[in-house]
């Protein structure tokens, strides 16, 4: 195909922050020419099949549940979080990352709102920590989900880009696979690759990578944004921080489609952009194999409330501040010490009802689809929401049972390493149950159930009562086996404040943007080490905004 007249920018990749970056160039009036390797249906990428969680700081939604946020608590976290210790590599990440809690905490909800996006009354209390105030976590709840989760975040951009296309500013090259970017005098000024063909495949859908054909395209302004490297183990592998997370776990399982593969992360370093802190990762010990997948080995993740006692593949119980939904990468370094890749949760059906939700726009149907009718019935009413039920009857990584003795049979079979002693197991648990029938405790978990359900969210929809795990009453008891998931990429390409490349000679690189995953979500490494959760939208946004701009200023 042949774009006639030359595109102002070229953007590769229609995933957010890509739709961003176009929707703020169409504002400016000027053409843009999107290339992308799938098809139509995939519009919007991974944040398609995201819960659609975005960090915003002393929101309205915080105050009227009396949560007191506010930037100087927000930066303290996320620098405790983050963690930078790079001097040259973090250079850029640490600018933005300032930047972008400034951001969340002024006018990204009320730039969202204009665009029609709107949030759940209930904040929720995502990566809480648990060591000390400077250190890891959120202190507050910051977790504001979508209304209308992944696919309205989505939308709101996507909308008036169609529309742009509809004016004849937008282009789209679907199947259109950049293999090298065009360097002249210093200076990005196209793309060449090749044509893949055609597929009418659904979102997510593993596609051909057939070439039938080649293209080149050129443009003043090149940005990429095609997205981290979630789907590719065997770059994950290469980068795998072992020092840090301990050895790479030999399962993984990708809770991303198999598009997300990394590839314009070395085309762009060929080119002379400059990669760093490649060894940064975020993926999820709470990974579940999906019985109704789409996408190959399509993985789900539990985000868990805090009252699941946690075991590694050994049957010990992990240590503070390892509990659910409290320090990822903590978790990960726990699990992965004993020598096998897995752990596993005990709980029973209290729990699940009340504290099980699983990642995925469409794991949420009443969320995602608007319906507060459905809602109120799948959220209130007795049972588990249907997709938690669905996993229970279907889930491979799943185990109810009466008794703790059938339980841990149960277990067993699951096992990929060492078989569990059901008395250990049962010692430990009684240990913590005994720790629940009066207010005082020396247990930090059920310490920090308590401080849980001090937030009116999570006593409302996400903390049971504490009780008893063998308690009959609240029985079933479950068992799930929990698996390495892996999901974001938090280095990549380094960029200045205008999503510009930083080349390899630590300047910026002429005609050549970078926003999204593919950039750490700006500068390389904006979350550092950790992340605090509903960040990664928030960060496509953000950066695919300053790319936008930045290019639209651009002489024509």
């Amino acid at each position: 195909m042949a774009t006639s007249p030359q595109p102002d920018a070229i953007v590769i990749g229609a995933g957010l922050a890509g739709l961003v970056a176009t929707f703020e160039l169409t504002r400016a009036g000027r053409r843009v020419l999107v290339l992308d390797q799938e098809n139509r249906n995939n519009l919007g990428g991974q944040a398609f099949w995201s819960l659609g969680g975005l960090f915003f700081v002393d929101s309205p939604e915080q105050r009227r549940l009396g949560i007191k946020d506010s930037f100087e608590l927000a930066w303290q976290d996320w620098q405790g979080s983050a963690g930078f210790d790079r001097e040259d590599e973090d250079l850029w990440g640490r600018r933005w990352a300032r930047a972008y809690v400034e951001f969340a905490a002024t006018e990204k909800r009320q730039y969202l709102h204009d665009l029609g996006l709107r949030v759940t009354p209930l904040v929720g209390w995502a990566e809480r920590g648990g060591s000390t105030a400077d250190g890891h976590g959120n202190s507050v709840p910051r977790f504001h989900l979508t209304w209308g989760t992944g696919p309205e975040v989505v939308r709101v951009f996507l909308e008036p880009v169609l529309e742009a296309e509809r004016r004849g500013l937008v282009e789209f090259a679907f199947r259109h696979r950049v293999d090298e970017l065009i360097v002249e005098d210093g200076a990005v000024v196209g793309a060449r690759g090749g044509v893949l063909e055609p597929t009418d495949l659904d979102r997510g859908k593993a596609s051909s990578r057939n070439v039938v054909g080649e293209f080149e395209f050129r443009a003043p302004a090149v940005l990429v944004s095609s997205g981290g490297i979630g789907h590719n183990h065997d770059l994950i592998r290469r980068n795998w921080p072992t020092e840090r997370l301990g050895p790479c776990p030999e399962t993984m399982i990708p809770g991303v489609p198999a598009h997300v593969d990394g590839r314009m992360l070395g085309i762009t370093e060929e080119a002379g952009g400059r990669i760093v802190n490649r060894d940064r990762m975020w993926h999820y010990t709470e990974g579940l194999h999906n019985w109704d997948p789409i996408w190959p080995d399509h993985a789900i993740r539990i985000i868990p409330g805090p009252s699941s006692m946690w075991f590694d593949a050994n049957g010990k119980r992990l240590p503070a501040p390892s509990f659910p939904g409290f320090d990822t990468n903590a978790s990960m370094r726990d699990i992965l010490a004993t020598g096998h890749d897995y752990s596993w949760f005990v709980l029973n059906q209290s729990i699940v009802e009340k504290e099980f939700m699983l990642s995925g726009s469409e794991q949420n149907p009443d969320i995602t689809g608007k319906d507060r009718g459905l809602m109120l019935k799948s959220r209130l009413s007795k049972g588990a929401t249907p997709p938690v039920e669905a996993f229970l009857r279907h889930g491979v990584d799943f185990v109810v049972a009466d008794t703790l003795p059938e339980l841990v049979a149960g277990m067993n079979k699951l096992a990929r390493g060492p078989q569990l002693d059901p008395a250990d197991l049962e010692r430990q648990i009684v240990a913590r149950d005994r720790e629940v029938v009066n207010k005082y405790t020396k247990d930090a978990q059920i310490m920090a159930i308590a401080n849980a359900r001090r937030a009116l969210g999570d006593k409302l929809a996400r903390v049971a009562a504490p009780h008893r795990i063998l308690a009959p009453e609240h029985g079933p008891l479950i068992g799930v086996r929990l698996n390495i998931l892996t999901r974001k990429t938090l280095g990549g390409i380094q960029t200045d404040l205008n999503s510009q490349v930083i080349g390899s000679d630590a300047t910026p690189f002429a005609g050549l943007y970078a926003a999204g995953e593919v950039a750490g979500f700006g500068g390389g490494g904006v979350h550092g080490y950790n992340a605090l959760e509903g960040t990664f939208l928030g960060g496509c946004i953000f950066s695919g905004r300053a790319a936008g701009r930045a290019m639209a200023r651009l002489p024509r």
